[in-house]
């Protein structure tokens, strides 16, 4: 037995009494905790949203008649249904509701551009788009080239105790372009609300096998410039909920209340918030979108106790001119995932609120958390910590043999939430699942104890503000301009968003372009977070003896630049 291997069984020695190595995982539909929190406790709050709160049975009601209608609408068992909403109660009850009707669920994030859009519901075939009357008009103009036949539009106000003619709070217009509101209804562009109101709360008899049977498909970025969808079952799922809850273990089914401001629309906000949530019949507390001066707010007033985050939003916090003005003593645990979480921001934000921030790690493809730092035992700083129950990891090397205590390789990970495949991609998935080993492509390395650490990314993937941004897609947009002959993106250190876009621009001869011109032109092309925040014009790029771009080397230069601006000061 090599040392790593001794050292993979060993892990299980550091958790706490509380935590178990192994669960049993429940075989049922993801949709059964809502339904098992409205039968047994209807009248608890699940959601409070902007002053609107809606208790257990009214989410589940809710859901039910939403499932009803999408029948009426031709959904049948395994149709996809895209949910292209912020956070909001419309969001949580779509996404049930999906499910209530057999169908599965393609989370869609209402930033993405007609471009991204247009590829996601060709991809997946979806028939029918729940969307934020925002996006109405992206969402139109590209229905026709795609399979989907109805629209149901909502809007963010459809919930609120606000007078109708104020703006939506917390969104800004620069994030919906050509925004219109002169929706024309009809027999395929549908009222959220109308159908909630005449639909009816009865259970649709299912057949589902939760093994089998697709809840989402997932997209995520890709190496080759388009996003592919992962497919997570209603198992792998509620074992990732299932795993989480058990790592929490100081979480009092019925007596939490979750800050729910990660997007549901990506994997992490669902799983570790929505699903956690209705799991332990928590209450979210949503905000559609992360504002500091909201959310220290929203924290004195709401008391949530439990905050699962990005690390720029504690960045934002912990820097706020007026933090010390509000209480956050409610807080009791927070993870932090989608990107590195800076030691100095985990120290602060514990030292104000007194509550547990620790770091995760997870990729959409495990439903997404596979490893995580305990919370209220031991952890080891710029770790990602240790798997959790019946999640197996190693560090493997480029010629498929497991690597020693602390040798870097690529890190490989297999458990029940790890994903079935990517849809209607065999080659991908071939080279992503292996033996059921999930290879994820970062590059890590395992302590003595089994503490893992991620120390670089295979592949090139930035990752700003949480958001997982593929260089390859935003090179694809630059080298479509008339003005661009080489186009590089790397991802670049930043104070705030962890890491920020940057493109090395070479123009053809004779050719003009400005930064601003670029900025405008990659906004009308790409979602607002993958647009490159800075420019540097070239004669050439450095590149390998076979003409590779060497995409690392520019980032070094970067880091080295700002290691000299420190140095200076």
């Amino acid at each position: 037995m090599s040392l790593a291997e001794a050292v993979q069984k060993q892990w299980l020695q550091l958790y706490p009494e509380e935590i178990p190595h192994h669960l049993k995982y429940d075989e049922k539909p993801l949709f059964k905790y809502l339904q098992e929190a409205a039968q047994e406790n209807p009248n608890k709050i699940a959601i409070h949203f902007m002053g609107k709160e809606l208790n257990y049975k009214e989410v589940y009601d809710s859901a039910l008649k939403l499932a009803n209608e999408l029948v009426k609408l031709g959904l049948q068992k395994g149709d996809r249904v895209a949910i292209m909403l912020p956070n909001t109660p419309q969001s949580v009850i779509s996404y049930y509701g999906v499910l209530l009707a057999g169908g599965t669920v393609v989370q869609t994030n209402p930033l993405y551009t007609e471009r991204e859009l247009e590829h996601q519901l060709k991809d997946a075939g979806v028939k029918i788009i729940i969307c934020v009357e925002l996006v109405y008009a992206r969402v139109m103009a590209v229905k026709d080239r795609t399979p989907l036949e109805h629209v149901i539009v909502t809007s963010i106000k459809d919930y609120l105790p606000f007078p109708k003619n104020l703006f939506y709070p917390l969104v800004r217009k620069r994030d919906y372009p050509n925004l219109k509101l002169d929706i024309q209804y009809n027999d395929k562009t549908h009222r959220f609300m109308d159908l909630i109101k005449r639909g009816e709360a009865k259970e649709i008899p299912l057949d589902i096998d939760p093994k089998k049977d697709i809840a989402l498909l997932q997209y995520t970025g890709g190496t080759t410039g388009l996003a592919k969808g992962v497919i997570l079952t209603h198992f792998n799922l509620t074992a990732n909920t299932q795993q989480c809850r058990a790592w929490m273990y100081k979480v009092e089914d019925g007596n939490e209340r979750i800050l729910a401001i990660l997007p549901f629309f990506h994997v992490y906000g669902m799983t570790v918030v929505m699903n956690l949530g209705i799991m332990t019949k928590s209450t979210l507390i949503i905000l559609p979108k992360f504002d500091p001066l909201t959310t220290l707010k929203t924290i004195e007033k709401q008391k949530p106790t439990l905050f699962p985050g990005a690390p720029t939003m504690y960045i934002g916090l912990i820097n706020h001119p007026d933090i010390h003005k509000y209480d956050l003593s409610s807080i009791e645990a927070c993870i932090s995932g989608s990107a590195p979480l800076p030691v100095e921001v985990q120290q602060k934000f514990e030292e104000i609120t007194k509550g547990k921030l620790v770091e995760g790690y997870g990729l959409t493809e495990a439903s997404p958390v596979t490893h995580c730092n305990f919370i209220w035992g031991e952890r080891v700083t710029g770790s990602i910590g240790v798997p959790w129950p019946d999640t197996e990891a190693k560090i493997i090397k480029e010629d498929g043999t497991e690597a020693e205590v602390r040798e870097i390789g690529e890190l490989v990970i297999r458990g029940p939430q790890v994903m079935q495949g990517y849809w209607n991609r065999p080659e991908e998935t071939a080279e992503t699942l292996k033996d059921g080993w999930l290879h994820t492509g970062d590059m890590a390395y395992m302590d003595e104890k089994g503490y893992f650490y991620i120390v670089d990314r295979k592949k090139d993937m930035i990752i700003a503000g949480g958001y997982n941004i593929y260089p390859r897609e935003v090179e694809e947009v630059l080298y479509e301009h008339e003005a661009i002959k080489e186009a590089v993106v790397v991802g670049v250190p930043h104070e705030y968003r962890g890491e920020t876009v940057k493109a090395y621009i070479v123009l053809k001869e004779g050719k003009q372009v400005t930064e601003k011109e670029l900025d405008e032109y990659c906004r009308k092309h790409l979602a607002a977070y993958k647009v490159p925040r800075l420019y540097e014009f070239r004669d050439e790029l450095p590149k390998t003896m076979v003409g590779k771009v060497l995409r690392r080397a520019l980032r070094e230069e970067e880091i080295e630049k700002l290691k000299a601006k420190k140095d200076d000061k």
